[in-house]
């Protein structure tokens, strides 16, 4: 079994082959979860240049919940509404391989540097859909990487506008 930081930094590099280990290996689920916490608290720590102190908090919750909305509806629309022909995964497989999708979130935390914080959003952003793209088409079994896009546009879409809701509950600014 490859190291966690292995793992991570394959992820990072977009290694398919990392996401269809940990698809099939049903005790990185732990291991994919720490990805998950680490980005969650890294964006959160990265807010506090926006939020102040709050934004520790905002951001990490903000982000777990974001994550957690974003592979299930991944999960849903990619085995119910987009299943492609060799599709069959459960939760378990998609949670594994979306979670260390995350792996570029841990990048947030320099978020706290305020003029950088809207670079480092957007780049890191844009490198976690990617690493998203890679992690369903295999999770799902996927031959062409066109249908991944769409599941995982949809959604990210869906959960940016949760997320935006959060923290417009929370008094926050995204």
């Amino acid at each position: 079994m490859s190291s966690f930081t292995e793992r991570m930094m394959r992820a990072a590099r977009l290694d398919a082959q990392l996401y269809e280990e940990v698809e099939a290996d049903q005790t990185a689920m732990g291991q994919a979860m720490g990805v998950v916490v680490l980005s969650s608290v890294a964006t959160g720590i990265g807010m506090i240049g926006i939020t102040g102190a709050i934004g520790i908090v905002v951001g990490t919750i903000g982000a777990l919940v974001g994550w957690y909305i974003w592979a299930l509806l991944t999960y849903y629309i990619g085995t119910r509404l987009l299943p492609g022909p060799q599709t069959q995964a459960d939760v378990g497989q998609l949670l594994r391989t979306t979670g260390f999708s995350s792996t570029p979130g841990l990048l947030r935390i320099f978020g706290i540097i305020s003029p950088l914080n809207s670079i480092v959003q957007v780049v890191t952003g844009v490198w976690m859909l990617i690493a998203m793209i890679v992690a369903v088409r295999q999770a799902l079994d996927y031959e062409t990487t066109g249908r991944a896009v769409a599941v995982c546009v949809v959604g990210f879409i869906v959960q940016i506008l949760v997320l935006a809701l959060i923290f417009a509950l929370l008094g926050g600014n995204p």
